[in-house]
């Protein structure tokens, strides 16, 4: 079974787009690296953290992860499938391919905490 499923950059604009309340959009970069611009509507959760935070996550939700480069993201889907989680998304490229592709990213103090 495969843990978590990858989305493209513009796959996931458009999930955005269509305005899923459900979705749940969760940075897992440090502080530090949240602090030069995130998401927009992504909640940060470090990686580091995420055991300490996983309760927080509704099972019955989609989580989509993402971090510098996918590589984190996807080591946070593996941990959540492991805890029960279905509903995972890896962003492939992380917000190095989102910003290539042009899609917005906020600043520290417009994004959602």
């Amino acid at each position: 079974m495969v843990a978590f499923q990858d989305l493209d950059p513009m796959d996931l604009q458009k999930l955005l787009q269509e305005g899923d309340d459900n979705l749940v959009l969760v940075d897992v970069r440090t502080p530090a690296e949240v602090a030069r611009g995130a998401i927009p509507g992504a909640q940060s959760i470090p990686l580091h953290l995420l055991p300490l935070n996983a309760a927080s996550l509704d099972k019955a939700q989609p989580v989509v992860f993402y971090c510098q480069s996918g590589a984190r993201s996807a080591q946070a889907c593996q941990y959540l499938r492991q805890q029960g989680h279905d509903k995972l998304y890896n962003l492939r490229g992380g917000i190095i391919a989102w910003a290539r592709n042009g899609l917005p990213i906020a600043p520290i103090d417009e994004r959602t905490r």
